[in-house]
């Protein structure tokens, strides 16, 4: 399925320079998201995973379908002050700002999403506060890669992406 199609590019939103890529119109066609969804779980060893972890906001989204579909646990990864205590923080650089992102400790062996990867620091954040909080990352995916602002590896390895912007 053609899901950049379903894509629609904001320019300067959230601000001035960035270029949004907005997931709703895909996430609003049923046929698109049950496809994405099939098409995700093909690259993912579910053999070895007890949850998603989904970093706010639209990795919830994608994380607790995914988490449906594959009959696994989600697990959110929120923004400061929305968990009560007790949680793990973590600090991270976003491609237009600063954020803290916090997690309840646990354990198990979890897939980290979110939907776009544009410079890493959300996901760098992401792969450090679940490991501080117990989990044991065996993969990231994130619907969106955009190559061209990141370099971001992890274990030697590309986050897995079913649209990539080179």
């Amino acid at each position: 399925m053609d899901y950049k199609s379903l894509i629609k590019s904001v320019p300067d939103f959230p601000i001035p320079g960035v270029l949004f890529r907005d997931i709703s119109p895909l996430l609003g066609d049923g046929v698109a998201l049950q496809s994405m969804l099939e098409d995700f779980s093909k690259k993912m060893d579910l053999k070895s995973v007890d949850s998603f972890v989904g970093i706010e906001s639209r990795g919830f989204i994608l994380a607790a379908a995914l988490a449906s579909h594959c009959g696994k646990g989600f697990i959110p990864l929120r923004k400061a002050g929305k968990l009560p205590p007790p949680f793990v923080s973590e600090k991270c650089k976003l491609e237009y700002g600063e954020a803290v992102l916090e997690i309840r400790p646990g354990s198990g062996k979890v897939i980290l999403i979110d939907d776009v990867l544009a410079t890493g620091g959300t996901l760098q954040a992401g792969l450090n506060i679940c490991e501080k909080a117990g989990f044991e990352v065996q993969d990231i995916f994130v619907l969106i890669n955009l190559r061209f602002l990141n370099k971001f590896k992890w274990r030697a390895g590309e986050v897995k992406s079913l649209i990539q912007y080179d």
